[in-house]
């Protein structure tokens, strides 16, 4: 299975008609991709994640422009596309940070709107309206789940998309330069801790004054980085085994221990007299 990562920047003085041009160029220039089998693209790309004054502006309808490109490049090149995400505007007027993903026929096999909506030195948290659902579904074979940026703190939601069946996971971002080494670590270990190959894509450039990190990666259920990107925009190919975690699960079989929730846990004493 090949993967290739998109990392895209979305400067401050470039319109989102352009930028959706540009990427729309790139993307059909791109002749490696057609021997890809899933192409990913970084969170709120076309927005600009940090540009929050421009959010209402910017919102689309689900069937808006950047489905639309997603839908396009997917038929057009043969290959699953999932899109990163794009502000959403619901039928009631709410705004939300939406994932899709596209198969090879145009249609959407998966959507997601993020549930960990991001506060600190954001305005995400105000603006948005987080999503109450997983995203998950075969892509280009394995069952995979998707989950956006901040969620990458909450792995709780990456053991959730495990119970549903989830082999593969793939993450879309703008996750900042200050914090790469987070970054880095929690793609790591999402990996490690729910013997998943993870997929991790992130933005570049600057947005409102804020470097974002790149270095988008891949990474196997053993921890190897399969591939790590650069702080540039441009493509990024690994290839992937997506039978590595059905068979590093049956080798090691740490999920089969698990015990809470799936267990009950008995309650341990409150005061130390009922040790007696």
């Amino acid at each position: 299975m090949q993967i290739s990562l998109l990392q895209i920047a979305s400067p401050d003085q470039e319109s989102v008609e352009d930028r959706l041009a540009r990427v729309d160029r790139t993307v059909r220039a791109e002749r490696a991709l057609r021997d890809v089998d899933l192409l990913v693209l970084p969170e709120m790309w076309t927005a600009g994640y940090f540009s929050f004054e421009h959010y209402v502006e910017r919102a689309e309808p689900f069937e808006g422009p950047t489905v639309a490109a997603a839908r396009s490049w997917a038929t057009a090149l043969k290959l699953f596309v999932h899109l990163g995400s794009f502000v959403e505007a619901d039928p009631e007027g709410r705004l939300h940070n939406n994932s899709v993903v596209v198969a090879p026929d145009g249609e959407v096999v998966t959507r997601y709107r993020k549930v960990h909506l991001f506060g600190y030195g954001s305005r995400e948290s105000e603006l948005l309206t987080p999503g109450e659902g997983l995203g998950v579904a075969p892509v280009a074979g394995p069952t995979t789940g998707i989950t956006t940026c901040y969620d990458l703190r909450f792995p709780e939601l990456f053991r959730s998309l495990v119970d549903e069946g989830a082999e593969q996971l793939v993450v879309c971002a703008a996750w900042p330069a200050a914090r790469l080494e987070h970054w880095r670590l929690f793609t790591s270990v999402r990996a490690v801790e729910q013997q998943v190959n993870l997929i991790a894509c992130n933005a570049v450039g600057e947005q409102q004054g804020v470097a974002l990190g790149g270095h988008s990666r891949v990474v196997a259920p053993t921890g190897e980085v399969l591939v790590e990107a650069g702080a540039d925009e441009g493509f990024t190919y690994a290839d992937l085994d997506p039978s590595l975690p059905r068979r590093f699960r049956a080798e090691f079989p740490a999920l089969a221990d698990r015990r809470w929730p799936a267990a009950p846990v008995p309650t341990q004493p409150t005061h130390m007299k009922e040790y007696a």
